[in-house]
């Protein structure tokens, strides 16, 4: 398998494809390995874990500069989002234990009962390649401190940066019968999905999760997956400073390329500031600098996926074609790499596809509306529903919003924003089930009911 730059089309390196009796014999070989791992003591797990992450800090610029060589993300986010995602592996000493514990739910009496928690078994974690550090960690992490043995693959698009991890997970002292690899692409993911797993956890788009769950369906085994979103903002007509409004909007944009999972991919702002909002925002996305993911400064870099420009393209188009006005972008950049120029679409309507379909890249429409009800109707107007967020100087404005948002997560004058102390999830399109916090711990254990009399 050849890892391309997305920056240069050059070939970074290249990386045999495990065949499926590889991919059977890493399954085999962990199935062996899981029940001697989750007799571990939970510190004893715990401390392994506490050492990957120190071991990841040694690393940061090397392991930076093979993820933006491998995906293109700009090099200093790439480094932030390294340095970022051990806040994973705090939560996991803050939460771990006391989530993981016997519950002695009826402690007195001449029945007693307790609630132990079990590990699922053998879990499989299909990631993604856009945060491969975070989505990463939010599964295989925790799973590993509840005494799951991890069938990993990474995306085919990050396999240098999956590799890398496993090495450092075994250089901490997680066995190699209890972590594996697995290399390639949709095929490998197929084969994954017949073994006899005790679990499946993926991160992507809503078309895989949907085929892994019906796959998987027959199997009865927890199924926990990380969709897409087509995340909206509201700007509302109170806010103090419509100049900074507009600056953390265009960061929720733009941040990563666009190529979150929860990046502001609709904007919807009060007639009485649109305006105001359009001109600020305009000036704050040509401050972005693209570029070299490697170069300093350099805010927006290429495209992972070539073939997203063309599906960007066409929601461009088709916005324009119905009375959308391309304020900036529009267009493939020329020369070298996968990149598209920071796009901005407004007086856009609801129903058009830039609006409504994932677009997962540097374009944005922004549309009018009259107050706070339209808003909320227009946010909920989706197929999607994974952040919203709301700008207000007033909080219990903003909470009634809130509560009437169909999201898994809701901002206050805030956006693309993860926590690992509140739980991830998704609604309609975007997902079931949790990962974080202490509902994410609990994804991959089972539970037991014990009555003890005597």
């Amino acid at each position: 398998m050849k890892i391309i730059n997305p920056a240069t089309e050059e070939l970074v390196g290249e990386v045999a494809v495990d065949s499926t009796e590889a991919i059977k014999f890493k399954y085999e070989n962990i199935r062996a390995g899981q029940a001697a791992w989750a007799a571990k003591p939970l510190q004893e797990r715990l401390d392994i874990i506490v050492k990957f992450g120190e071991i990841v800090d040694q690393h940061v610029d090397r392991l930076a500069a093979l993820l933006t060589a491998e995906m293109g993300k700009p090099v200093w986010q790439a480094a932030g989002e390294i340095k970022g995602a051990k806040n994973r592996v705090k939560f996991l000493v803050d939460l771990a234990e006391k989530t993981l514990a016997e519950d002695f739910v009826t402690p007195e009496g001449a029945t007693k009962e307790k609630i132990v928690y079990e590990p699922l078994g053998v879990i499989g974690n299909i990631s993604a390649w856009n945060y491969p550090y975070n989505v990463g960690y939010n599964v295989y992490l925790p799973a590993l401190v509840a005494g799951n043995a991890v069938l990993y693959k990474p995306s085919e698009y990050t396999a240098l940066t999956g590799i890398e991890m496993a090495k450092m997970l075994w250089e901490a002292g997680v066995p190699e019968d209890v972590f594996q690899v697995v290399i390639g692409g949709k095929e490998a993911g197929q084969t994954m999905l017949d073994l006899p797993l005790d679990g499946y956890f993926f991160t992507g788009s809503y078309r895989t999760g949907k085929h892994i769950a019906q796959t998987v369906a027959h199997k009865l085994v927890p199924v926990g997956l990380e969709l897409g979103g087509k995340d909206p903002l509201y700007v509302a007509e109170d806010v103090a400073d419509v100049a900074n409004v507009a600056a953390a909007a265009a960061e929720g944009v733009f941040y990563n390329t666009g190529q979150s999972c929860c990046a502001v991919e609709r904007i919807y702002v009060n007639e009485k500031v649109y305006d105001q909002f359009i001109t600020s925002f305009v000036e704050e996305t040509k401050k972005l600098k693209s570029g070299s993911p490697m170069e300093e400064g350099v805010w927006i870099g290429p495209l992972t996926r070539p073939e997203q420009i063309d599906v960007i393209q066409q929601q461009v188009d088709d916005a324009v074609s119905k009375g959308g006005k391309l304020l900036l972008g529009g267009k493939k950049m020329e020369g070298k790499g996968y990149y598209y120029e920071p796009t901005v679409v407004v007086d856009v309507t609801n129903d058009m596809p830039i609006m409504q379909e994932e677009s997962f890249g540097p374009v944005i429409g922004i549309m009018k509306v009259s107050g706070d009800e339209e808003a909320v109707k227009l946010m909920n107007d989706t197929e999607y529903g994974l952040t919203a967020a709301v700008y207000t100087q007033s909080k219990e404005r903003a909470e009634k919003m809130m509560a009437k948002l169909n999201a898994g997560t809701v901002y206050w004058n805030c956006c693309d924003r993860v926590s690992p102390y509140t739980p991830w999830s998704g609604r309609k399109n975007s997902g079931m089930g949790s990962t974080l916090s202490h509902i994410g711990i609990r994804a991959f254990v089972q539970p037991k009911a014990y009555h003890l009399r005597g």
